[in-house]
């Protein structure tokens, strides 16, 4: 079976056959590296990427506890998987709705927003590990 992606120029592509067992795990892992290379092309991603590095080692070199820094690791975390998923909303957007559209600019805001909230739960999380390491 085939199918046409038109952000390509309709050049037919082979669906690729359904996989199971460890296969299925190999795969998936090779979807998830994909999916990280995508989401460094973005530059948000990147520079929450430096930000989240800096932070996370700074806490480390402050002397933050094991439990501080895995709140924030796991934080941070989800503020990449957000981005991930912004990401994808973006894509998705852009390829069924290419002109511009009130419902496109709400999906993508939307998206924004939540990774904008994900921030602000780091941002408080350092300083609340911060006010306990030096308050």
């Amino acid at each position: 079976m085939t199918v046409r992606d038109q952000s390509q120029g309709a050049t037919p592509q082979e669906i690729p056959p359904a996989v199971t067992g460890v296969a299925h795990v190999i795969a998936a892992a090779r979807y998830s590296l994909g999916g990280l290379q995508r989401l460094m092309g973005e530059t948000a991603a990147r520079l929450e990427l430096v930000a989240g590095a800096g932070t996370g080692f700074l806490l480390l070199v402050l002397g933050a506890s094991a439990l501080q820094l895995a709140a924030f690791a796991i934080l941070f975390a989800l503020v990449l998987a957000v981005e991930a998923l912004n990401t994808a909303i973006e894509v998705l957007t852009d390829r069924i709705s290419p002109e511009w559209s009130v419902q496109a600019k709400h999906a993508k805001d939307l998206g924004s927003l939540a990774v904008a909230l994900l921030i602000f739960s780091n941002v408080l999380c350092v300083g609340g590990i911060l006010l306990s390491l030096f308050g």
